[in-house]
C-alpha cells in the first residue's frame, strides 16, 4: 500500500470515498441531513475532486452532537472510546469498532517502521495513558511489529531514567519537550549514572510541534546517535498514525489508503492547488465507528506528492506550521483561552481581563495566567491574596488538566483592546 502508483492509489481512494459517502448517508443522521442538503450521494462522486461538494465537518459538530450523536453503529459494536479535553463546553468523543482498531494499529505500525522501529525495539512510552489517544495508539502499533513495550506513562522522571538504564530502553515515545527534559535530567546525574548507561537511539515524538532546531538539540542532548522522528494524528481521525516521518525526514508520509487529504484556504474555504500552504482537511476513508468527512483540522501545512527517496510513494505533509485558530498546545495538551475564561467566571474578587503568557523553560512549555484583582488593596493582604491565588489556580487546573502559574496583578494593568482582545503572549520564540 505504501508503494502503490499514484494512479492505483487514487482509484482506491475514489472507491473508498464513494462507499464512505453512502455509509454516512445511511448510518449517521447528521451526515444524512448534510449530504442531502448539499445534493451529494455516493453515485454522484465521479472523481476525487468531487469531494469539494461535500460539506466540511468541524470540531463544533462533534461537540454539538456530544457524546454519541455522530456514531454510526450501536454501542455493542464499539470496543473503545476516547475523548479530548473540552473547552468551555463538551469534549470531543470518538468511538472505535473492532475493524477501526485493526486499521489504527496498522497505520501506527507503518509509521514506526518507517521511522526505524522493529522487533528489536524496547520502547518506553512516556505519554499519559487514559482518554488521550497517543499512548495506547503507539502502544498497539508497536506491539504489532513485535517491539517490547515499557508502558511507564508520563511523569516520575527519576523512575523513567532508572527503567531506561535497567531495561536497556532503546526507543522513547514522548512529547519533544519531555524527551528533552529527560535528557537534561539524565545529564544532571551523569556523575552517578554516566550517559553511556543509556541505550536510547530512537525518539518517536509527537503530540506537540517539534521544530528542526529543537530536534537537533534533543539529539545532541542524548548523544550516541539518537535519532528523532515526528508523527501526526488526532483523536477525531483515530489518533497517531495519520502520518509520520521516515528515516529520510523529508516530510510525514500520509497513510493515503486510509486518509484523503486536502489543503484549503482557511478564510475562503476554497481547495488550494497541490503544493500550496493552507489548512489541512482530512477524510477518514476507512473509519466507521465515527466516520469523518472533510474534517477541518485547523493545522497549517502543505503536501508534497513526489515519491520519497525511501521508496514510499505516499504523499508527505510538511511539519505543522501553526494553527488557523487560537489554540495553544502546552506539554501536549490543547489549551484554549476560552477555557481559562470559563474558569475565571464566578470568582468575584477578580476582573474579566486576563492574559496567558507562554514560555519555554528547560525545553518545557509553561503557562502563566495573569489576572487582575478588583480591589488593589488585596495585594497587600497576603493571607487573603494567597488563598485567592490558590482558588484561581485550582479552578483553572481542574479544567486544563495541567500545572499552571497564576499571577494576581493590579487593577487595569493588563492591556485593553478596542478590537479582538489579544489574550496570548507567546514568548517561546
Amino acid at each position: 500500500m505504501e508503494c502503490m502508483s499514484r494512479r492505483e492509489l487514487e482509484e482506491l481512494q475514489l472507491e473508498r470515498l464513494k462507499a464512505l459517502v453512502d455509509y454516512c448517508d445511511r448510518n449517521v443522521e447528521f451526515y444524512h441531513k448534510r449530504l442531502r442538503a448539499a445534493g451529494v450521494t455516493g453515485d454522484k462522486i465521479k472523481q476525487l475532486s468531487d469531494i469539494q461538494y461535500i460539506p466540511y465537518t468541524t470540531k463544533d459538530d462533534l461537540r454539538d452532537n456530544y457524546p454519541f450523536g455522530l456514531f454510526s453503529v450501536p454501542m455493542k459494536d464499539i470496543v473503545r472510546i476516547h475523548a479530548s479535553s473540552g473547552t468551555t463546553g463538551n469534549p470531543t468523543v470518538v468511538g472505535y469498532t473492532r475493524e477501526d482498531m485493526e486499521h489504527w494499529t496498522e497505520q501506527v505500525a507503518r509509521i514506526v517502521v518507517a521511522a526505524g522501529a522493529s522487533e528489536e525495539s524496547i520502547v518506553q512510552i512516556c505519554f499519559g495513558y487514559g482518554m488521550f489517544t497517543g499512548a495506547l495508539g503507539l502502544h498497539y502499533g508497536l506491539e504489532k511489529i513485535g517491539a517490547t513495550i515499557v508502558p511507564t506513562s508520563s511523569g516520575n522522571t527519576e523512575k523513567q531514567l532508572k527503567f531506561m538504564r535497567d531495561f536497556g530502553t532503546n526507543t522513547i515515545v514522548a512529547t519533544p519537550s519531555y524527551c528533552m527534559y529527560l535528557a537534561e535530567a539524565a545529564r544532571e546525574k551523569s556523575g552517578e549514572f554516566p550517559m553511556d548507561l543509556y541505550k536510547v537511539r530512537l525518539g518517536l515524538l509527537g503530540s506537540e510541534g517539534c521544530t528542526p532546531e529543537l530536534r537537533d538539540q534533543i539529539e545532541k542532548a542524548w548523544g550516541n546517535g539518537f535519532f528523532v522522528t515526528d508523527n501526526y494524528g488526532m483523536s477525531e481521525l483515530n489518533g497517531p498514525g495519520l502520518s509520520g516521518e521516515c528515516t529520510e525526514r523529508c516530510g510525514l508520509h500520509i497513510n493515503e489508503d486510509h486518509f484523503l487529504c486536502e489543503v484549503i484556504d482557511p478564510d475562503t474555504l476554497e481547495v488550494l492547488d497541490k503544493g500550496e500552504t493552507g489548512e489541512l482537511v482530512v477524510t477518514a476513508l476507512t473509519k466507521r465507528g465515527i466516520p469523518m468527512l472533510r474534517y477541518r483540522t485547523k493545522d497549517i501545512t502543505k503536501i508534497d506528492y513526489e515519491a520519497c527517496k525511501c521508496g514510499r510513494t505516499t504523499a508527505r505533509m510538511h511539519k505543522i506550521i501553526g494553527r488557523s485558530d487560537d489554540m495553544l498546545i502546552i506539554r501536549g495538551v490543547n489549551v484554549f483561552p476560552s477555557q481559562v475564561e470559563s474558569a475565571l467566571i464566578g470568582i468575584n474578587e477578580i476582573g474579566p481581563h486576563y492574559q496567558l503568557v507562554v514560555r519555554r523553560r528547560n525545553y518545557t512549555d509553561t503557562l502563566e495566567v495573569r489576572v487582575e484583582v478588583i480591589d488593589g488593596s488585596l495585594l497587600e493582604r497576603y493571607a487573603e491574596l494567597e488563598a485567592l491565588q490558590k482558588r484561581v489556580h485550582d479552578r483553572i487546573k481542574s479544567i486544563l488538566g495541567i500545572e499552571i502559574d497564576v499571577s494576581l496583578v493590579e487593577p487595569k494593568s493588563i492591556e485593553r483592546f478596542t478590537g479582538k482582545a489579544q489574550r496570548v503572549v507567546d514568548l517561546r520564540k
